[in-house]
């Protein structure tokens, strides 16, 4: 897979550290570093972070004592590791750092389709876009020398299709050694304080034009001749490779291949001068159309997702791909080796659904029966397998915005005097980016119920370790909760009445209350099972 390769790539590259929190379609990049002899055998750290932003400012601290380091999350996890991710700019790298970030157009796994170009951009770093397997593996190598030459952490783009699809890859015979601890030669910029910031910045967009002078001679960017200019077609990461696939690698346009950021200006001026129009071809967000909207003065037509010839949300592929071509250009028809299939008639839409001896499932379930004694209760819910409760035959949660929302905004709706306020949330997610917000709550002793549903696991991406399992009862109590109102409770179909007796009891309880409820994941619980 893509995000093996990735991996991989990093292993032979000298890699020294791993840091991540599960997110599809990012998991397995990690999760190919805990497995791989080499890494193990060389002791490659590769244990699971509490979340996104620890696991940057982690590998940040492996790039300080001059290591090759790479942190992998999804999309959303960004958001969640803006802070010293823009921040990396400024400080810039040591050894050399991979920011890798997994977009999931189509929201496979997801609350939104944002494109992480828009970050790198905004933090003005370089970025690369690996539009097949092989270069997934070659960027690592690529990247952490791109990363060391000009002392920036480099962010990996990749979306679902390149990281979960598989091919073959051509691999080093022999990994590189790993760096040895040396220090910043000037550890001043490593202190942001505004007076060292203020050098930093003018540096850092000195340094920009040095970025663009790499792209335009990266050999992951390319300017291919064809013989026809009505047309000329800028294609990045995979929506080339799909673009080659339709004409079985021999387009008759001028392309334009971008596979690392900031664009090559050249190649851009070059096809804009050459051709009668273009197609820009991109999965996510129209980050390239708008880029080159701004650098077009002559008033050529460009046909991209702003102008609807292009897909504007969910995923590219071959077929949509082919289907644009021949809007745009349909004397070409002939030339493309693939026919649009019609929908499938045997393939039905499975919605999903919480596993079968699922703990969730009691949890809901005597949650329900208990909130049937209230006029308009409300259920905040969170980022994981149990926001399945939304659906049938449960349907009882009301909300799932981000990671730890649950709790914030069920302490917000009880500030407003919402009553029953009642959150949900479940292990993983609490110790991701629920505690700060239960430490609110207990600050004011806030008149609502947290149930942290706890799997033993971070269930929803497979079954990694969860960062607080055994401590949940201890991390409440430590952060202030009232000891008499931290309660435990197996989630199990024979404890029903009793569960539901125990969440009535904090329901009317008036300040803030968390109840555990735990059962194992049955996933995990089958594994173990065998493994015995």
């Amino acid at each position: 897979m893509g995000d093996e390769a990735l991996a991989l790539g990093a292993i032979n590259a000298g890699l020294s550290g791993a840091y991540a929190y599960p997110g599809t379609p990012s998991t397995e990049i990690l999760e190919y570093v805990q497995k791989n002899p080499v890494a193990r055998e060389r002791k490659i750290h590769s244990h699971w972070s509490s979340n996104e932003k620890t696991a940057v400012e982690e590998a940040l601290g492996m790039s300080y004592c001059g290591l090759r380091a790479i942190t992998s999350m999804k999309h959303v996890g960004v958001n969640v590791a803006a802070d010293p991710f823009v921040n990396s700019a400024m400080t810039g790298a040591n050894g050399g750092l991979l920011v890798i970030a997994a977009d999931d157009p189509s929201m496979h796994s997801s609350q939104n389709e944002q494109d992480s170009r828009f970050y790198a951009d905004f933090a003005m770093m370089p970025c690369l876009e690996p539009s097949n397997q092989q270069e997934a593996y070659d960027m690592a190598r690529y990247g952490f020398e791109l990363s060391e030459r000009n002392g920036i952490p480099v962010m990996v783009r990749l979306t679902t299709r390149l990281s979960h699809s598989r091919s073959v890859v051509e691999t080093d015979d022999e990994p590189m050694a790993q760096n040895k601890l040396h220090y910043p030669e000037n550890p001043r910029q490593w202190v942001l304080m505004p007076a060292i910031s203020k050098i930093r910045n003018r540096q850092l967009i000195k340094d920009f034009d040095a970025f663009v002078k790499e792209s335009e001679e990266s050999p992951f960017n390319r300017y291919e001749e064809g013989h026809d200019h009505h047309l000329g077609i800028i294609a990045s990461g995979i929506a080339y490779n799909y673009l080659m696939e339709c004409f079985g690698g021999n387009c008759p346009f001028p392309v334009v291949k971008v596979s690392q950021y900031p664009l090559p200006e050249k190649y851009m001026r070059r096809v804009y001068d050459s051709c009668d129009a273009l197609l820009i071809l991109e999965e996510g967000q129209p980050f390239i159309e708008k880029s080159l909207r701004g650098l077009a003065s002559e008033g050529k037509k460009i046909y991209g997702k702003l102008t609807g010839q292009v897909v504007r949300d969910g995923e590219l592929s071959p077929d949509s791909v082919a289907e644009t071509v021949r809007k745009v250009a349909p004397g070409v028809k002939e030339l493309i080796h693939r026919e649009v299939p019609g929908a499938s008639e045997i393939v039905v839409s499975r919605p999903p659904a919480l596993c079968p001896g699922c703990g969730h499932r009691d949890v809901y379930g005597a949650l329900n029966d208990a909130l049937k004694e209230f006029e308009s209760p409300k259920v905040f819910g969170d980022i994981g397998c149990y926001t399945l409760g939304f659906l049938k035959p449960f349907n009882a949660i009301d909300s799932c915005v981000d990671m730890g929302a649950s709790i914030t905004m069920a302490k917000g709706a009880a500030d407003a005097g919402q009553f029953p306020a009642v959150s949900i949330i479940g292990d993983s997610t609490f110790t991701h980016s629920g505690m700060t917000g239960l430490l609110d709550a207990i600050n004011e002793n806030s008149n609502m119920v947290v149930i942290i549903s706890d799997n033993l696991t971070t269930g929803m991406t497979g079954g990694q370790d969860s960062q607080g399992t055994g401590k949940l009862e201890d991390i409440c109590r430590g952060l202030g909760a009232d000891p008499a109102h931290v309660r435990t409770i197996d989630s199990l179909p024979r404890l029903h009445e009793e569960m539901k007796q125990l969440f009535l009891e904090e329901i009317r309880y008036e300040g803030l209350s968390v109840i555990i409820s735990r059962r194992e994941c049955i996933q995990t619980a089958r594994r173990h099972a065998v493994k015995k």
